[in-house]
Formats: C-alpha cells, structure tokens, sequence
C-alpha cells in the first residue's frame, strides 16, 4: 500500500520533471545554443522530433499523478505508460549520441549525458 508520504513524494517528482521538460522546450526554442549540445542540421532535426513523444510522457505522468492523489487503479496504467515511453525515448537519443559522439563534444555534450541519465532513472523508477 503506497503511503500518504510516497504520494506526495511521486507527486512532486512528476510535476519537477515535467516542469523541467516544459523548460527544456522553452529553451530550444527561445534560446537553442542554452540547451543545444550540437549546432548541425542533423542533430536540431532529430531533437525537433522529441515535443510530441515527450508531451506524451508529460501527459502520461500528469494522469499518473492525477488518478494517484484520487487513489485510483489507473495511476499504474498511466505510470507505466509513461516509463515505458521514456525508456524508448532514452534508447533513441542515446544511440544518436553515441553514433555522432555528441556527449564528448563539448560540455553541453555532458550536460545531454546528464538528461539522457535522469530520463532512464525517472523512467524506471
């Protein structure tokens, strides 16, 4: 049984992690060179493939967190639909990295090492 202290503990993670991906997205597209660990035509078309699966993971998360502070069974559902996307989604962009060497290419390479790291352990989690 999930305690009322574990309920506010998912709660908060899934509003910091999608607060933090919905800065991400404001950043790429206000302020590309903050966020971007590359500047080629390449790698801004496959980040600009990303917005849509990652709302899905926000909304996946949003309804986690809803259908859990309601004590619902679906929150299971929701969680692990969200997790399982943000794993394929770790998958993808790791081996884009590795196949263009974007996380030894400068410090923001480090910095999407770094992202790529929490969306695995967030998404098993």
């Amino acid at each position: 049984m999930i305690t009322d202290q574990d309920r506010r503990r998912v709660t908060i993670a899934g509003l910091v992690g999608v607060v933090v991906m919905i800065a991400f997205w404001a950043a790429w597209y206000l302020d590309r060179p903050l966020v971007a660990s590359d500047t080629s035509k390449a790698y801004y078309d496959f980040e600009n493939a990303f917005p849509a699966p990652d709302a899905w993971i926000a909304v996946c998360v949003m309804a986690g967190v809803y259908t859990l502070n309601r004590r619902k069974p679906s929150a299971l559902f929701w969680f692990l639909a969200g997790g399982g996307a943000g794993v394929y989604l770790f998958c993808i962009d790791v081996l884009y990295d590795l196949e263009h060497g974007i996380w030894w290419k400068s410090g923001a390479g480090l910095i999407e090492l770094g992202i790529n790291l929490i969306t695995l352990a967030l998404s098993v989690v």
